[in-house]
């Protein structure tokens, strides 16, 4: 973790972060979230917020859009509680609500909107300023809405939201006996 402009990244209770991850600026991470490998979070020119029991995966990039003449006030990054990214997702100056699954390889762009309980297939492309409707699977490039989520989707991501709090605890325990 490495402070940008006098900020520091803050993480909340039980957070787990690989040593390999690398977190700058401003950044706050809720309780019981976990960073996997090779994973960038850099809240450098803007803020990034990620919820509880969130969960990014291995190669993920996460940043902001600046502000600017082009964009005065700029994009933060947000991410919800109860949110898995997968592998090598690219998140960009982004809103990204609760319970929502993003699939490996996506790209979600600047001022792009996922509401609540959304799942983004794999490789998939958010344009920006797209809004995401609760409820729904999307796919594509760009994205396209496919269908609604199933009773099972949507109980899913307490399950693995859950799941990876448990993972992220054998991590912690292990780093715990190492030390």
């Amino acid at each position: 973790m490495k402070s940008f402009r006098g900020k520091m990244p803050q993480l909340g209770n039980k957070v787990w972060v690989d040593d390999s991850a690398v977190i700058i600026g401003d950044v706050e991470i809720g309780d019981d979230s976990s960073v996997w490998p090779l994973v960038a979070i850099r809240g450098d020119m803007h803020r990034i917020r990620i919820g509880a029991r969130t969960s990014i995966q291995d190669n993920s990039c996460l940043h902001i859009t600046h502000a600017s003449t082009y964009k005065p006030e700029g994009h933060p990054l947000t991410i919800g509680d109860d949110v898995t990214v997968g592998h090598m997702a690219m998140l960009h100056g982004c809103s990204i609500g609760n319970k929502v699954l993003v699939g490996m390889g996506t790209t979600i762009l600047d001022g792009a909107v996922i509401e609540d309980e959304v799942i983004i297939g794999a490789g998939s492309l958010v344009p920006p300023g797209k809004r995401l409707e609760s409820g729904y699977l999307y796919m594509g490039s760009p994205v396209k809405q496919a269908r609604p989520l199933s009773k099972a989707e949507i109980e899913y991501f307490q399950y693995a939201g859950l799941n990876y709090v448990k993972l992220k605890d054998e991590y912690l325990a292990e780093s715990e006996l190492s030390e």
